[in-house]
């Protein structure tokens, strides 16, 4: 969310909210029920309104660290009041997020050091997703009875349910559904959903392609380039290249799925060198860089490093010519000499 100028109020943060939540679930019931939802209720509009002080911090670790706590607050308050849209919304983006950026994330840049561990943090990335799921799911279902069993069986009839108003719902279960399928390719079951998460994002594109500065067609950037096809990579590049229009070339995400779902494939070094040099180019700390990219701008920089690092592990190097070997002189009876 854009920051306010300065010297104007900020509205209530994300962290006095998660603060007063957590009163409200330990305090003693001295109200009536309908009392405490209304509170409850309050406290969710308010998050789903108020300043982001996580997207708009520096410091991964802090936000790492912090969040955790957050959402099992959310989770708290999602007991009590289970059908609050707000709140299934910030958790199914919350958990999406977590797991990407602080499970993910760290487990990708182990490497081959410690395959035991990464294998264990991928999958804990990967129930974390279908947590994610689960809850934005249950959001689209509070105005669209059924809707998770019609996108498993009739993907394109039930997307098009989807209104404006659910859209960051329907972008939100797309992506964690997406990063599950994307972490689940030994499981049958979710495979046979990636239909559901493409008719998802159509429908988004089809109702606000500019949403988010693009997000939507990031999202393509990774599910066209793994789509097979001969125009899949043609597909996958227009997309990115509206990402980058709609961000005004803000955000380094776009530049750094480039390097990984197209370059890589196409094993075009050039410009998944290209590409990289332009995330780290993208401004996070200037004035006029966008505060409310500045977290996941610093984690898009800090895997474009780690890309950098193992580009030669990427991509196959020319084998040297063999070297020439002077013709054997023959000998007496015209056999070459040994």
């Amino acid at each position: 969310m854009q920051a306010p100028p300065r010297g104007q109020r900020r509205p209530r943060s994300w962290v006095h909210c998660a603060a007063l939540a957590a009163l409200l679930l330990v305090a003693p019931a001295l109200a009536g029920c309908s009392v405490r939802r209304l509170a409850i209720r309050t406290v969710a509009d308010a998050i789903a309104s108020g300043a982001d002080v996580y997207s708009t911090d520096d410091d991964p670790e802090l936000v790492g660290a912090a969040l955790p706590f957050a959402l099992k607050t959310l989770e708290g308050l999602l007991a009590q009041d289970p059908t609050n849209r707000n709140l299934l919304l910030a958790a199914g983006r919350g958990f999406t997020q977590y797991a990407y950026g602080f499970v993910q994330m760290p487990a990708d840049a182990l490497g081959d050091s410690d395959f035991e561990r990464v294998e264990a943090e991928r999958q804990r990335a990967l129930k974390l997703y279908l947590r994610a799921r689960g809850y934005s799911l249950r959001g689209l279902e509070t105005t669209h009875p059924g809707i998770g069993a019609h996108l498993q069986q009739d993907p394109t009839a039930a997307a098009a349910e989807i209104t404006r108003d659910d859209l960051p719902l329907a972008y939100w279960t797309a992506a964690a559904w997406g990063a599950a399928i994307g972490l689940g390719k030994d499981r049958p079951d979710l495979l046979a959903d990636l239909p559901a998460v493409r008719a998802l994002l159509e429908r988004a594109l089809a109702l606000d392609e500019a949403w988010e500065g693009g997000a939507v067609h990031q999202a393509f950037i990774t599910l066209e380039a793994a789509t097979p096809g001969s125009d899949s990579m043609a597909k996958a590049k227009q997309h990115f290249a509206r990402a980058v229009e709609l961000s005004n070339g803000q955000d380094a995400s776009p530049y750094v799925t480039y390097a990984q779902s197209i370059a890589i494939p196409t094993q075009d070094r050039a410009a998944f060198d290209s590409m990289l040099e332009k995330a780290l180019a993208v401004d996070v700390d200037s004035e006029d860089a966008r505060p409310e990219l500045r977290l996941a701008n610093t984690l898009a920089q800090r895997k474009a490093r780690l890309l950098q690092s193992r580009a030669d592990d990427y991509f196959l190097g020319d084998e040297p010519p063999a070297e020439e070997q002077p013709t054997p002189a023959p000998d007496g009876d015209g056999d070459p000499n040994p």
